[in-house]
């Protein structure tokens, strides 16, 4: 394997440390989820839980404590589930889930874990902890995110790993060891994401932290792991010696403090191999390999990922030994750990280095990029990065420090980032976008107080900033640090070749400096989203406004202002959602199952269409609302809306994954199966074969869809003709509000 493949693949299955700190500290979920729980059980007037939460958690103890984890936890934890949702005990139930969402990651169980994500954002909502910056919440963000980082769905973990820190700045303290599963599990979906230098920054807090809280930090756990991780960072960034300082004291720390038998030992034993293997000590390399397998089947068995990648691991590493003619004693393959070398030991001169300071001396390419003015003539290449990497990197080395020379004292209050209309907002922009409102760009929120105090001079400011940039092979952005004006004196505006849209302009500009709810309320018509209790507000708002203005990355926001806003539009209530899926299976039924084949029979291909139509945009909406808008967004606009169904029908933790490659079929034989005609089509077989496939699909997807609503409970139902199906779903609307009942 290539030796950089291989440290990407092993820093994804083994740097856990304080990750999988924050799932034990589910207990603390339950602590701040308790208040809100009884509240709710005391306004519902129901008789007090009898689960008996501190009792599961010493049972899970007590199970990993004698090593059956592999065989005993899973039943152990789905039981739990059903015990607490019996007692009607929420806080309850989301400590277990919690704690089910750590065991099912350590297993690689990713696929199981999706419904756990689900529910467990679900129940927050409806326990009302989203909409505030409770320790349950906060935790529950964290191993939400945790738990998609390790399914590889990294853009809804980084959404949620960011929600997490804006509730982390005021539920904890600053030596609080969730702040350090936070910043080290950003550095792991940094690593995965190849941006090892956020990684490291990430990583190096990470430790500080912990060493900060922890009594003894030379026999800490939690301070080795964060050291191993911080070693397996700096080996992707070819930083040999630091790499080997922090791996060989991350084992030290296991010696000083007697903690070889900690499952979390095979960690940092790996970890020390693989910058062995990096260094070429392949013996090392070896022996360290052999422990951590060891550690991993005492503890874990056999049948997960991390056997299985360590397994290989130590396959190649022999390999490599037997290729340098380097033997490797087979014995005490979990022998004394004191053969590994010390954290004092020096790293040799070794051919590895000499190929890092060589590849650290070469000059990358660069593609150079100016942005001239919509008038400009000037010939430029496309830009080869996103507008959400381009407006990130315009952010960190012109905005951030603009703001902090210019506004000091407003530096820890004003909030970044690119939120909005515009493809690239969504990620899906590319060299077609480029043409028009394309370039470096960022969005400021302030308060209604800070924009009067600055808000004019600031965005002055922020139209002075300098366009130029460049980008080099690994896709790095640098912007040059002095504007050059051309010709006409004017500072460049807009993107490569790109013109301005008088849509993106005035009160209409998608970027510069904004008050919080003026932002909203351009999107939206709201400052803030509808109250919880105001369901004919929600039902007023298109699914694709709520996208737009939920869409994009947050780059900064101090005071979490801005975030809270935009989550509380992510927050839509329950009994909305399940009102909506009922109008949905309505429309799926009207003009896919009854209209759409009378159409195709009476000849009448236009009316045939325009069902395909409404058939096609009512079950791509259910997709989205069976998913959870607060987990995976909301359905945009009908111009990304198939590009947001392939990316979310490709998330391995997608609910009827494959209705949107149906939906396409269905699109693509329409013109057939509507104009075709009788002689129309290869061997003159005219429509009818299309019209054939069409009426299978869409009853293929009303299948599919009576099987998930049964899946969720909201059916028992298993009539496939979809207008029969809402009396059902209906009847889980939990407010009596006539808005939300449609029939």
């Amino acid at each position: 394997m290539d030796e950089e493949a291989l440290l990407k693949q092993f820093a994804a299955q083994f740097a856990h440390g304080p990750d999988d700190a924050d799932d034990t500290d589910a207990a603390a979920a339950a602590q701040g989820a308790d208040s809100t729980a009884n509240q709710v059980a005391d306004d519902a007037d129901q008789s007090p839980a009898t689960f008996d939460t501190q009792q599961f958690l010493n049972g899970l103890d007590a199970i990993f404590d004698r090593h059956t984890a592999a065989t005993e936890a899973g039943p152990y934890l789905e039981q739990a589930m059903v015990d607490a949702e019996n007692a009607g005990d929420e806080a309850g139930l989301l400590t277990v889930l919690n704690e089910t969402m750590g065991f099912y990651r350590s297993q690689g169980r990713h696929k199981e874990n999706q419904w756990i994500v689900q529910r467990a954002l679900e129940l927050a909502a409806r326990m009302g902890l989203t909409t505030g910056t409770s320790e349950a919440w906060a935790t529950t963000l964290i191993n939400c995110a945790t738990s998609m980082r390790a399914a590889k769905q990294y853009d809804q973990a980084e959404d949620l790993y960011h929600q997490a820190q804006s509730v982390c700045r005021h539920s904890l303290a600053p030596t609080d060891r969730r702040l350090a599963a936070l910043h080290n599990n950003l550095s792991m979906l940094y690593s995965e994401t190849n941006r090892p230098d956020k990684a490291e920054l990430e990583l190096r807090e990470a430790l500080r932290i912990i060493e900060a809280s922890s009594v003894n930090p030379d026999a800490d756990i939690d301070v080795s792991s964060s050291h191993t991780n911080l070693a397996l960072t700096l080996l992707t960034e070819h930083k040999l010696e630091d790499a080997h300082w922090h791996a060989a004291k991350a084992l030290e720390i296991y010696r000083t403090g007697h903690l070889e038998h900690s499952a979390h030992y095979a960690s940092a034993l790996a970890g020390f191999a693989q910058v062995c293997f990096a260094e070429r000590r392949y013996a090392d390399a070896v022996t360290g390999y052999r422990h951590a397998l060891a550690v991993i089947e005492e503890c874990y068995g056999k049948d997960t990922d991390y056997w299985r990648i360590t397994a290989d691991n130590l396959r190649q590493a022999e390999e490599a030994a037997a290729q340098a003619g380097v033997t490797v004693d087979n014995a005490g393959v979990a022998g004394d750990a004191g053969a590994l070398p010390q954290s004092g030991s020096r790293l040799p001169n070794s051919p590895a280095q000499g190929k890092t300071g060589a590849n650290a001396a070469s000059s990358p390419s660069t593609v150079s990029v100016s942005t001239g003015s919509a008038g400009a003539a000037e010939a430029v290449s496309a830009c080869p990065v996103s507008g959400l990497k381009l407006a990130r990197a315009f952010w960190t080395q012109m905005g951030k420090p603009m703001i902090a020379a210019k506004y000091p004292q407003y530096a820890g209050r004003i909030a970044a980032g690119l939120v909005g209309h515009g493809s690239e907002c969504y990620g899906f922009d590319d060299a077609y976008s480029q043409d028009h409102d394309f370039g470096p760009r960022f969005c400021l929120w302030l308060t209604d107080e800070d924009y009067a105090a600055i808000g004019e001079q600031l965005e002055v400011d922020y139209e002075a900033l300098p366009r130029k940039f460049s980008v080099d092979a690994q896709g790095r952005v640098t912007f040059e640090a002095h504007a050059r004006s051309d010709a006409s004196g004017a500072f460049p505006a807009a993107g490569a070749g790109s013109t301005v849209t008088p849509r993106a302009q005035g009160a209409n500009r998608r970027d510069g400096v904004f008050r919080i709810g003026d932002f909203f309320e351009s999107i939206t018509g709201y400052h803030t989203a509808p109250a919880q209790t105001a369901p004919h507000e929600w039902l007023m708002l298109q699914e694709s406004t709520l996208a737009a203005a939920t869409n994009g990355e947050v780059f900064a926001d101090p005071t979490g202002l801005f975030s809270k806003t935009r989550q509380g539009f992510k927050n839509m209530p329950d009994d909305v959602r399940l009102a909506l899926i009922s109008k949905r299976l309505g429309m799926i039924a009207q003009a896919g199952q009854y209209n759409l084949p009378r159409s195709l029979k009476r000849g009448d291909g236009a009316a045939a269409w325009l069902s395909i139509h409404e058939f096609v945009q009512a079950t791509a909406s259910l997709v989205f609302l069976v998913n959870v808008p607060m987990v995976v967004g909301y359905m945009p606009y009908y111009k990304w809306q198939f590009a947001a169904l392939r990316k979310l029908s490709g998330s391995m933790f997608a609910l009827l994954p494959n209705v949107g490659e149906q939906l396409e079929t269905v699109m693509r034989l329409s013109s057939a199966a509507c104009y075709g005609g009788a002689g129309f089509g290869e061997g003159g077989k005219g429509a009818a074969p299309a019209i054939e496939k069409i009426n299978d699909i869409v009853e293929q997807i009303a299948v599919d869809i009576v099987k998930e609503l049964k899946r969720e409970h909201l059916t028992t139902s298993g009539e496939t003709f979809l207008e029969w199906q809402r009396p059902y779903v209906e009847d889980h609307i939990a407010s009596d509000d006539p808005v939300l009942k449609s029939l």
